[in-house]
């Protein structure tokens, strides 16, 4: 029974937007590229391979004096695109870099 419950209480404990707000994709020269967030020049997108083989996004937020980097980690719920005015805010009035 544990093993029905679970996926079940998952989705009813986490309520991510469907579709995302966002998009990765790939330009030509291999560049990721975050569609459906402002076209913010000071942020990278990654893609992060785990051991296990699955996929991650990552997301780099530069600020151009920043002397500190703030890690953000979030829920699995979290959707980038719902979350971009956020870092925009932290990364502006912190003045720190943010890796989500």
């Amino acid at each position: 029974m544990g093993n029905v419950t679970a996926p079940v209480a998952a989705r009813l404990a986490f309520f991510p937007p469907e579709p995302a707000t966002y998009e990765i994709s790939r330009e030509p020269g291999g560049k990721v590229v975050v569609s459906g967030v402002s076209g913010d020049k000071n942020l990278e997108a990654h893609v992060l391979e785990t051991k296990g083989g699955n996929k991650i996004v990552a997301t780099f937020w530069k600020h151009p004096f920043a002397r500190f980097t703030l890690l953000y980690s979030h829920g699995n719920a979290a959707d980038l695109g719902q979350m971009h005015d956020l870092f925009l805010e932290l990364r502006a009035h912190l003045r720190v870099n943010i890796m989500r």
